[in-house]
């Protein structure tokens, strides 16, 4: 299994970059927000995903780990193959597919090419929970306003936390946050004793 690909950027297009490692170019499938990461660098690191088919072999790259687990996220979920969901991550950051997913915005996962109305509801269903366990969300946004800031490291504790006391991620996630714009230097203990009585 590969891992990654690290050597000199040999092409690079919106769609595909080719990687000499030792002399031999790997070309991977990428997506837009790759693309930009990588745009006018000399050496790149690419996360890889290997596709195997009976009639192709096919390499897809990421920037870094996040948007690599949220591309195997989306490739698990029914109907959403390697392709769409090199679209999706194509359409908008990681961090706004997973504001979407979150807040169950199916409008603008049914407006990227190849996503229907179903295939979007799935999406969200399916997704909804394990990006807040992989902790590969952001915060939930509230009500459109600008969130303040919040200690990532005690939320994550909180949550793992509650996750371990069999609490779903995602009301536990909104709920963390809340605490924890409202008490910025609450310690873990605090947030998750808090937690457990907002929480229903």
């Amino acid at each position: 299994m590969i891992e990654y690909v690290k050597g000199e950027l040999a092409e690079l297009t919106p769609a595909m970059a080719v990687v000499d490692t030792g002399g031999v170019g790997y070309g991977l499938n990428i997506s837009l927000n790759t693309y930009t990461a990588i745009q006018g660098k000399k050496e790149v690191k690419l996360f890889v995903y290997e596709a195997v088919r009976e009639d192709a072999y096919v390499l897809y790259g990421f920037s870094d780990k996040q948007e690599r687990n949220l591309f195997l996220l989306l490739i698990s979920v029914s109907g959403v193959g390697a392709n769409t969901a090199r679209m999706i991550l194509s359409s908008m950051s990681p961090s706004e597919l997973c504001d979407y997913i979150s807040t169950g915005n199916e409008k603008v996962l049914k407006g990227i090419k190849g996503i229907g109305l179903k295939t979007a509801q799935r999406i969200i269903v399916d997704l909804r929970d394990k990006i807040v366990t992989l902790g590969i969300t952001t915060e939930i946004p509230t009500g459109g306003s600008m969130s303040a800031p919040v200690n990532n490291e005690v939320k994550d504790e909180a949550l793992s936390a509650l996750a371990m006391l069999g609490f779903s991620p995602a009301p536990s996630q909104k709920v963390v946050v809340k605490i924890l714009q409202e008490q910025p230097d609450a310690a873990v203990e605090t947030v998750v004793k808090l937690a457990l009585k907002q929480i229903k």
